[in-house]
């Protein structure tokens, strides 16, 4: 397929409506035009009571680990005041913010991250943690459903009695008539596409093949994406997505890259 003509491009924001905003934001005082196109909705979970018994318990935990800030925001909908004594782990600069947001901060708990912030994963979190230390102790683990098992599964090798609580649900948008119109004139010239999830990049790709057009596909493969872990890029590249910049976790790493590649 010949190459599209190179045009103004936007930055298309794929995070979650309720994260987006603020990064929008920032693209669009760079001076670069901010499309928001959520490619996860985020909802409740249909019962609740679950994660309320498990947060009801905090202080009998040894450790809360939370996956994101949507597990984040969830979980404080139930929590009055974070008890002092509970270390919590968390993956990335995202998740910082959303436990300050909260009134948890360095000050008020130890809090274990990622030695480096441009690593910002459960395979980075986990070389923090002092595995052994949990051995026969409860360790909460407040995630979306289902979700990526390796946090878990080396807490549980190491002896840690893990609990892991759904605090939210996922899931790709349904495909209707305004959505692939919208996705038709956002792929029909080469764009800048902030990618921050595995699981939202391919559900672009599964919502661009339900399109049922062949052409569309080969033009999302020559999208230009800005993604913040060798997870996401590589997903991309199963994808046949080639023109993938890693950058590290955090907006500002995403917003260099954009004004890089200008």
């Amino acid at each position: 397929m010949p190459e599209m003509p190179e045009t103004a491009r936007v930055v298309v924001v794929t995070r979650p409506r309720a994260q987006a905003d603020a990064l929008a934001q920032a693209v669009a005082a760079s001076g670069r035009t901010a499309v928001l196109l959520p490619l996860l909705e985020i909802s409740p979970v249909e019962d609740a009571a679950p994660l309320r018994a498990a947060l009801a318990e905090l202080d009998r935990f040894a450790l809360v680990a939370f996956v994101s800030p949507n597990a984040i925001d969830a979980a404080f909908a139930h929590i009055d005041a974070w008890p002092a004594a509970v270390p919590v782990a968390i993956v990335g600069d995202g998740s910082r913010a959303a436990l300050a947001r909260h009134g948890v901060t360095g000050d008020a708990c130890t809090i274990f991250s990622p030695a480096d912030s441009a690593h910002s994963d459960s395979e980075h979190l986990l070389q923090r943690l002092d595995l052994a230390s949990y051995a026969g102790k409860r360790v909460l683990i407040v995630r979306g459903d289902g979700g990526r098992e390796l946090l878990a599964d080396a807490l549980r090798a190491a002896g840690a009695r893990v609990e892991p609580v759904a605090a939210y649900r996922r899931a790709t948008p349904v495909l209707t008539a305004e959505l692939a119109t919208r996705l038709r004139a956002l792929l029909a010239q080469p764009n800048d596409w902030i990618i921050t999830s595995s699981e939202a990049l391919r559900g672009l790709a599964g919502l661009v093949q339900a399109i049922d057009d062949d052409a569309l596909m080969a033009r999302l493969q020559q999208q230009r994406l800005i993604v913040p872990h060798a997870r996401i890029a590589q997903t991309a590249r199963d994808l046949g997505l080639e023109h993938v910049r890693l950058t590290g976790s955090g907006d500002a790493r995403l917003l260099a890259a954009l004004q890089s590649q200008e």
